[in-house]
């Protein structure tokens, strides 16, 4: 047994997270009515299914910075066009991954760890990119302190796999202190082929 990783870690998320929501419930509140307005009716929050440790789905929570504009066929508008000026805002000071507060103290998420991607890519991970799914998601992680958006999927599993095989109190200190710089500097908000991250084919 590891304490840090099998009980201190959790009891740190529930704690932090449950502070940080009581904290934090006015300024969420306002940005959630600043949204609304902002994204044309298509509402505040996202959700969307997420694979969580050991691969479980549960549903994630973010604030929505883009609006649900579609061209003449129906489909939904480039990434880019649909992103607002206040959702971009939002998105480059990573208050749209605030409300994961929530997912935290459930105990889907943890506040530090792989970053929780889309359902449909589970069966395009090699057996050892998926260790990523061996801890709980988080908010923020060792990929995020390493280039974040602007590396490739390639480099991104080898950090968030390394995450998993070092996890510690002074790992996790260091994923704070580096994620808190990054969000000041806003850096690497997007990878260098498209406004938000392309997807992973399996290949990239």
């Amino acid at each position: 047994m590891k304490p840090y990783r099998d009980f201190f870690k959790r009891a740190i998320d529930i704690v932090a997270s449950g502070g940080a929501l009581l904290v934090l419930s006015v300024p969420l509140a306002a940005v959630t009515v600043w949204l609304h307005f902002a994204n044309k009716g298509a509402g505040a929050f996202f959700f969307q299914e997420r694979p969580g440790k050991n691969g479980k789905i549960f549903k994630v929570v973010k604030f929505k910075t883009m609006t649900d504009e579609r061209d003449a066929d129906g489909k939904p508008l480039p990434d880019a066009q649909r992103l607002t000026k206040v959702g971009r805002f939002v998105r480059s000071t990573s208050i749209d991954e605030l409300p994961q507060l929530w997912n935290v103290f459930k105990g889907d998420m943890s506040l530090i760890g792989p970053r929780p991607l889309l359902v449909q890519y589970l069966p395009l991970y090699s057996p050892e990119q998926a260790r990523r799914h061996d801890v709980r998601p988080g908010i923020t992680g060792w990929a995020q302190c390493h280039g974040r958006n602007a590396i490739s999927w390639q480099k991104k599993f080898e950090l968030d796999v390394w995450y998993v095989d070092h996890i510690s109190f002074a790992t996790d200190c260091k994923v704070i202190l580096t994620t808190v710089k990054k969000v000041i500097a806003r850096d690497d908000i997007n990878s260098a082929t498209s406004a938000t991250m392309e997807y992973f084919n399996g290949n990239n």
